[in-house]
């Protein structure tokens, strides 16, 4: 696996890639708390299938790219990012993965695209629109989702980093150790900078609806034991989106899909690249 730096504009990213230089591109964006060592098996298996496969650390997360302007999280700044990065890999069209927040991103990207998307993968996170509408509704998305005003307080970073990391510690205890420890190690840096990124995330963002359709051919990835994303929002996602679409369901994965269910992940997403 090969380390990156991708210039966008007054920004320098690191990134993770794989695979052939000349391959067609494959960008994968991460969630939050994670980096992109979260795509480590997806790179792995695209690289090996010929696709030039690039995970960055995303805005806020790699030193950088770390603006201390909260508008400077704002949803189209990171869909800029995007095809940013695009352009810093000199590819015209590519495709696009995203999980957890990276998935929002992807939503948005792809909302806003004109042409260049190749394929559409989000992993875990439904269409902003139906996650919103579950958020205000009557069902259990509401209580589901319920952390995010937390993280969104002042006092987020100081609870993350009490009693050396404790609760950073437990919410990766699905993870293997060497994760659990790239990822403390992440966010425990520099007095919690990057976590700092990452949580402006959800301070700069509410989930407004995206300005344009879904028209890329879409595979959208769900399980059933998402602790923080749930069923009705991940079902009504299909009427959002204008292009092919498929819907997986893993049944008894939970959040952490590309690490803990990777096989299964890398067989849907090498599927549907290929039909793209």
């Amino acid at each position: 696996m090969e380390r990156l730096e991708l210039t966008v504009g007054d920004f320098r990213y690191a990134a993770r890639a794989a695979g052939p230089t000349d391959g067609e591109l494959v960008l994968l964006l991460h969630g939050f708390p994670e980096t992109s060592y979260e795509w480590r098996a997806q790179l792995d298996a695209l690289g090996a299938s010929g696709y030039r496969a690039v995970a960055p650390d995303q805005r806020g997360y790699t030193p950088g790219a770390r603006p201390t302007e909260l508008e400077a999280y704002d949803v189209d700044r990171l869909v800029d990012d995007v095809f940013g990065f695009a352009d810093a890999l000199g590819a015209a069209r590519f495709h696009l993965v995203g999980h957890d927040w990276g998935g929002f991103v992807a939503w948005y990207t792809a909302a806003r695209d004109d042409g260049r998307l190749r394929t559409l993968t989000v992993v875990s996170t439904p269409h902003p629109v139906p996650f919103r509408g579950a958020v205000r509704g009557g069902g259990d998305q509401r209580e589901r989702s319920s952390y995010m005003q937390w993280f969104r307080s002042p006092d987020a970073e100081a609870t993350w980093l009490a009693d050396d990391g404790a609760l950073l510690t437990a919410a990766y205890g699905d993870l293997d150790a060497d994760a659990r420890d790239e990822y403390r190690r992440a966010f425990m840096a520099d007095s919690g900078a990057a976590l700092t990124g990452g949580l402006n995330w959800y301070r700069a963002n509410t989930f407004h609806a995206p300005e344009g359709p879904i028209t890329a051919p879409t595979l959208y990835v769900w399980s059933t034991e998402d602790p923080a994303l749930g069923r009705e929002a991940a079902e009504g996602t299909a009427k959002h989106v204008e292009g092919p679409y498929r819907f997986e369901v893993l049944e008894g994965v939970g959040h952490w899909v590309p690490e803990v269910a990777a096989a299964e992940l890398n067989r849907f997403l090498l599927e549907h690249l290929a039909s793209g």
